[in-house]
Protein backbone atom coordinates (compact mmCIF):
# COMPACT_ATOMS: atom_id res chain seq x y z
CA UNK A 1 0.00 0.00 0.00
CA UNK A 2 1.56 3.25 -1.10
CA UNK A 3 1.70 6.61 1.16
CA UNK A 4 -0.12 8.19 -1.46
CA UNK A 5 -3.07 5.38 -1.13
CA UNK A 6 -2.56 6.11 2.50
CA UNK A 7 -2.93 10.14 2.63
CA UNK A 8 -6.15 9.80 -0.16
CA UNK A 9 -7.36 7.34 2.02
CA UNK A 10 -7.36 9.40 5.10
CA UNK A 11 -8.36 12.22 3.45
CA UNK A 12 -11.65 10.73 2.42
CA UNK A 13 -12.62 9.70 5.61
CA UNK A 14 -11.67 12.96 6.77
CA UNK A 15 -14.15 14.78 4.47
CA UNK A 16 -15.29 18.14 4.51
CA UNK A 17 -12.94 18.62 7.97
CA UNK A 18 -10.11 17.71 6.20
CA UNK A 19 -6.54 16.91 7.99
CA UNK A 20 -3.47 18.97 8.59
CA UNK A 21 -0.30 18.21 7.81
CA UNK A 22 0.97 17.61 11.23
CA UNK A 23 -2.03 14.78 11.52
CA UNK A 24 -1.24 13.33 7.99
CA UNK A 25 2.33 12.77 9.41
CA UNK A 26 1.41 11.82 12.77
CA UNK A 27 -0.86 9.11 11.68
CA UNK A 28 1.55 7.50 9.26
CA UNK A 29 4.82 8.20 11.23
CA UNK A 30 6.00 10.03 8.41
CA UNK A 31 8.06 13.48 8.45
CA UNK A 32 6.14 16.70 7.80
CA UNK A 33 8.27 17.44 4.58
CA UNK A 34 7.61 13.89 3.68
CA UNK A 35 3.93 14.16 3.82
CA UNK A 36 4.32 17.58 1.83
CA UNK A 37 5.91 15.91 -1.30
CA UNK A 38 3.56 13.24 -1.27
CA UNK A 39 0.71 16.01 -1.05
CA UNK A 40 2.42 17.48 -4.01
CA UNK A 41 2.96 14.38 -6.18
CA UNK A 42 -1.49 13.20 -5.11
CA UNK A 43 -2.24 17.22 -5.95
CA UNK A 44 -0.38 16.54 -9.56
CA UNK A 45 -1.58 13.12 -9.99
CA UNK A 46 -5.13 14.59 -9.70
CA UNK A 47 -4.67 17.15 -11.72
CA UNK A 48 -3.22 15.00 -14.88
CA UNK A 49 -5.75 12.76 -14.90
CA UNK A 50 -8.65 13.48 -16.89
CA UNK A 51 -10.25 10.41 -15.36
CA UNK A 52 -10.61 11.55 -11.88
CA UNK A 53 -13.53 13.75 -10.62
CA UNK A 54 -11.19 14.73 -7.69
CA UNK A 55 -8.33 17.17 -6.77
CA UNK A 56 -6.69 18.15 -3.47
CA UNK A 57 -7.78 21.75 -2.03
CA UNK A 58 -5.61 23.23 0.39
CA UNK A 59 -6.98 25.84 2.76
CA UNK A 60 -6.14 27.31 5.72
CA UNK A 61 -3.40 24.79 6.41
CA UNK A 62 -5.83 22.10 5.96
CA UNK A 63 -5.92 19.36 3.00
CA UNK A 64 -9.01 18.08 1.87
CA UNK A 65 -10.25 15.98 -1.32
CA UNK A 66 -13.19 17.86 -3.48
CA UNK A 67 -14.46 17.24 -7.07
CA UNK A 68 -12.91 19.31 -9.75
CA UNK A 69 -14.69 22.65 -10.47
CA UNK A 70 -15.82 21.41 -13.91
CA UNK A 71 -18.70 18.84 -12.35
CA UNK A 72 -19.92 21.72 -10.45
CA UNK A 73 -22.86 21.85 -12.54
CA UNK A 74 -23.83 17.58 -12.49
CA UNK A 75 -23.29 18.10 -8.54
CA UNK A 76 -26.07 20.63 -8.53
CA UNK A 77 -28.39 18.47 -10.62
CA UNK A 78 -27.67 16.21 -8.32
CA UNK A 79 -28.51 18.05 -5.31
CA UNK A 80 -31.91 19.23 -6.31
CA UNK A 81 -32.87 16.05 -7.38
CA UNK A 82 -35.73 14.57 -5.47
CA UNK A 83 -35.37 11.91 -3.21
CA UNK A 84 -36.45 8.98 -5.76
CA UNK A 85 -33.71 6.62 -4.04
CA UNK A 86 -33.87 5.69 -0.16
CA UNK A 87 -31.19 7.18 2.36
CA UNK A 88 -28.36 5.27 2.95
CA UNK A 89 -28.22 4.12 6.77
CA UNK A 90 -25.88 6.95 7.61
CA UNK A 91 -28.19 9.57 6.76
CA UNK A 92 -30.61 7.94 8.44
CA UNK A 93 -29.17 7.85 11.80
CA UNK A 94 -28.13 11.50 11.61
CA UNK A 95 -31.43 12.46 10.47
CA UNK A 96 -33.02 10.86 13.68
CA UNK A 97 -30.15 12.30 15.37
CA UNK A 98 -30.75 15.37 14.69
CA UNK A 99 -34.70 15.19 15.07
CA UNK A 100 -34.79 14.31 18.40
CA UNK A 101 -31.65 16.11 19.42
CA UNK A 102 -31.98 19.25 17.74
CA UNK A 103 -30.40 21.56 17.90
CA UNK A 104 -27.47 19.68 17.75
CA UNK A 105 -23.82 19.95 16.44
CA UNK A 106 -22.16 18.07 13.71
CA UNK A 107 -19.80 17.19 16.49
CA UNK A 108 -22.01 16.40 18.97
CA UNK A 109 -23.84 13.70 16.05
CA UNK A 110 -20.54 12.17 15.42
CA UNK A 111 -20.00 11.73 19.19
CA UNK A 112 -23.21 9.62 19.40
CA UNK A 113 -22.87 7.77 16.31
CA UNK A 114 -18.90 7.59 16.27
CA UNK A 115 -18.38 8.07 13.38
CA UNK A 116 -17.51 11.21 11.12
CA UNK A 117 -21.25 12.33 10.07
CA UNK A 118 -19.98 15.03 7.54
CA UNK A 119 -21.50 13.51 4.39
CA UNK A 120 -24.49 11.94 6.00
CA UNK A 121 -25.24 15.83 7.19
CA UNK A 122 -24.11 17.35 3.71
CA UNK A 123 -26.84 14.60 1.94
CA UNK A 124 -29.20 15.73 4.59
CA UNK A 125 -29.14 19.63 3.93
CA UNK A 126 -28.70 19.11 0.14
CA UNK A 127 -32.50 17.32 0.26
CA UNK A 128 -33.54 20.16 2.36
CA UNK A 129 -34.36 17.76 4.98
CA UNK A 130 -32.15 19.58 7.78
CA UNK A 131 -31.05 23.12 7.86
CA UNK A 132 -28.72 25.55 9.66
CA UNK A 133 -29.88 27.27 12.51
CA UNK A 134 -27.39 29.34 13.82
CA UNK A 135 -24.10 28.89 15.94
CA UNK A 136 -23.33 27.39 19.64
CA UNK A 137 -22.27 29.60 22.02
CA UNK A 138 -19.06 27.85 22.40
CA UNK A 139 -15.15 28.58 21.46
CA UNK A 140 -15.00 27.88 17.40
CA UNK A 141 -18.94 28.59 17.52
CA UNK A 142 -19.70 25.25 15.20
CA UNK A 143 -23.41 25.16 13.44
CA UNK A 144 -26.22 24.05 15.12
CA UNK A 145 -28.66 21.74 12.81
CA UNK A 146 -31.86 21.11 12.82
CA UNK A 147 -35.21 19.60 10.91
CA UNK A 148 -37.00 21.74 8.28
CA UNK A 149 -40.23 21.51 7.18
CA UNK A 150 -39.88 19.40 4.30
CA UNK A 151 -38.59 16.72 6.98
CA UNK A 152 -42.23 16.69 8.27
CA UNK A 153 -43.68 16.19 4.98
CA UNK A 154 -41.36 13.36 4.17
CA UNK A 155 -41.83 11.69 7.51
CA UNK A 156 -45.64 12.17 7.19
CA UNK A 157 -46.11 14.44 10.61
CA UNK A 158 -47.27 17.80 11.32
CA UNK A 159 -45.20 18.64 14.29
CA UNK A 160 -41.89 16.69 16.14
CA UNK A 161 -44.28 15.64 18.93
CA UNK A 162 -45.44 13.14 16.57
CA UNK A 163 -42.45 11.28 16.31
CA UNK A 164 -42.06 7.84 17.91
CA UNK A 165 -41.41 8.44 21.75
CA UNK A 166 -37.97 6.40 22.23
CA UNK A 167 -36.92 5.63 25.66
CA UNK A 168 -33.71 5.99 26.81
CA UNK A 169 -33.53 2.35 28.10
CA UNK A 170 -34.64 0.44 24.51
CA UNK A 171 -31.45 2.59 23.00
CA UNK A 172 -29.22 0.91 25.47
CA UNK A 173 -31.18 -2.09 24.87
CA UNK A 174 -30.69 -2.38 21.03
CA UNK A 175 -27.09 -0.95 21.39
CA UNK A 176 -26.42 -3.97 23.88
CA UNK A 177 -28.06 -6.10 21.08
CA UNK A 178 -25.98 -4.75 18.25
CA UNK A 179 -22.72 -5.44 20.20
CA UNK A 180 -23.87 -8.77 21.13
CA UNK A 181 -24.61 -9.57 17.53
CA UNK A 182 -21.25 -7.68 16.13
CA UNK A 183 -19.62 -9.86 18.79
CA UNK A 184 -20.83 -12.99 17.05
CA UNK A 185 -20.01 -12.49 14.05
CA UNK A 186 -16.50 -11.73 14.93
CA UNK A 187 -16.24 -15.00 16.72
CA UNK A 188 -17.51 -17.01 14.10
CA UNK A 189 -15.36 -15.16 11.28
Amino acid sequence: MSKLAKIEALLFVAGEDGLKVHQLAEILSLPPTGVIQSLEKLAEQYEVNPDSSLTLLETSKTYKLVTKPEFAEILRAYSRAPINQSLSRAALETLSIIAYKQPITRVEIDDIRGVNSSGALAKLLAFELVREDGKKEVIGRPNLYVTTDYFLDYMGINHLDELPIVEETELVAEESQLFIERTDIDENQ
